[in-house]
């Protein structure tokens, strides 16, 4: 069971949303492997339900499973860290004091662990204070280059950047992936991406030198009537990748 997302062989991996097995691996096939589905432990009542049902994806995506918060709940962390100690998925969603917590569970470095840090209104500075208490106290704003250096110190992959509400906070953004390339750090900006912002958001990224990018792309490409996330937005998002690299 692979534990190394596709992004390795080709510097973007899409993750999108999954609402069922079948359409988990309708997106998986959609984006010729190059993508991590995310399923939300949140949508769980139990743990146990949640392991259940998730190994069934795991299955049918060669283990390209992204095991979720639940837009970004950050509740859910300690939840996420149990789930995914026990699964072993190939994608990891934290808050960003959850982090040494999913890494010193899994008990191995492969499986990519995000840390979620916010846009804080100042170019080169983020919100750190994400976490089930930090979120309801005041900001905690650093530096971005600080913020990458105490998720590389919890065993962290990447900054998950959130919520970006699209191109809201471009030049915050760009400085968070110029950032990112200078600590060969991933970068997974999430939020408001759309098939319309999609292509010049991973640019910045690229263009920076960011090495690993995930961009998480959600609401825009489910169907409000099935709530499964549309396979031929997957592979349109796809060939935009390939024009970009």
């Amino acid at each position: 069971m692979s534990l190394l997302p596709n992004y390795y062989q080709n510097q973007v991996c899409l993750n999108v949303l999954a609402n069922s097995v079948d359409n988990a691996r309708e997106c998986y096939q959609a984006a010729e492997g190059h993508v991590v589905l995310g399923v939300l432990s949140k949508n769980y009542a139990t743990e146990e339900a949640a392991i259940k049902d998730m190994k069934n994806y795991q299955t049918a995506t060669e283990n390209a499973l992204s095991v979720g918060l639940g837009a970004g709940d950050p509740n859910q962390s300690q939840m996420v860290s149990r789930i995914s100690a026990l699964l072993q998925p190939q994608h990891v969603n934290q808050v960003f004091t959850g982090v040494g917590t999913s890494r010193a569970l899994l008990g191995q470095a492969e499986t990519v662990v995000n840390g979620l840090v916010s846009p804080s209104g100042q170019v080169g500075y983020v919100n750190i204070a994400t976490g089930p208490l930090s979120s309801r106290a005041p900001e905690a704003v650093i530096p971005i280059e600080t913020a990458i250096k105490l998720l590389q110190d919890m065993g962290g992959t990447s900054v998950k950047y959130f919520p970006m509400k699209g191109l809201a906070h471009r030049e915050e953004y760009r400085a968070v992936a110029e950032a990112c390339a200078k600590y060969d750090f991933a970068l997974e900006p999430t939020g408001g991406i759309d098939l319309d912002n999609f292509q010049e958001i991973v640019q910045i990224a690229v263009d920076a030198g960011v090495k690993r990018i995930i961009p998480h792309v959600y609401s825009s490409i489910i169907d409000p009537q099935t709530n499964d996330t549309r396979p031929e937005e997957v592979k349109i998002l796809f060939e935009m990748i390939k024009e970009l690299l």
